[in-house]
């Protein structure tokens, strides 16, 4: 049996964490508005659920990236991912078996001798990254929001609809989040 890779997310109260998903293969599945839709609506309900503040994201056609700040001193990292991930690839494939059978069929593939699942995530937890002081936490929001710019996507930061940034642009992060460590001390450009 295949060797399934696992992460351990290790916390430390007032830390942000960076989280990195793909889709299957790195295949632009995402590249759609209402898929964009759909997971903002279930990164919110999962952020209420397992008490994540939501910083800074950005969506791409075929990965994510979210900053998000937990507030429990022992978050449910995995939880959290899985109320995002596990929802997502259940509707979407719902959808597709209706409508792209044959990509349901291409997504399909064999876990083990006589069991087969859809995959519409890249199989383990992806990238995650704990930040604890302010120049990590600035230059992951910088990160995320150039991310559309360095593909082509956009010409500026705040072009790119399905990211955060233009957030920044309209209200300064400290009144965005006056409660959380280092937000409340940014400046109020991120220039």
């Amino acid at each position: 049996m295949k060797h399934r890779k696992t992460i351990r997310h290790v916390h430390e109260p007032g830390h942000f964490h960076e989280f990195t998903f793909s889709c299957y293969l790195r295949q632009p599945l995402l590249a759609r508005f209402k898929r964009y839709e759909l997971l903002s609506s279930l990164i919110d309900q999962a952020g209420v659920a397992e008490s994540f503040d939501l910083v800074a994201f950005v969506f791409m056609p075929e990965h994510l990236h979210l900053l998000v700040y937990p507030r429990p001193t022992q978050p449910a990292f995995g939880t959290y991912l899985a109320r995002i991930k596990r929802p997502f690839s259940g509707l979407v494939k719902e959808e597709w078996s209706k409508t792209r059978p044959e990509l349901v069929d291409e997504l399909t593939i064999p876990e083990r001798p006589g069991k087969f699942s859809f995959r519409f995530w890249q199989e383990g937890p992806g990238f995650d990254r704990k930040l604890f002081s302010r120049e990590a936490v600035l230059a992951s929001i910088d990160y995320l929001h150039s991310n559309p710019m360095r593909r082509g996507l956009c010409q500026r930061a705040i072009d790119w609809p399905w990211s955060s940034a233009r957030y920044y642009l309209a209200e300064p992060p400290r009144q965005q989040f006056p409660g959380l460590p280092f937000i409340h001390g940014l400046p109020d450009s991120l220039d």
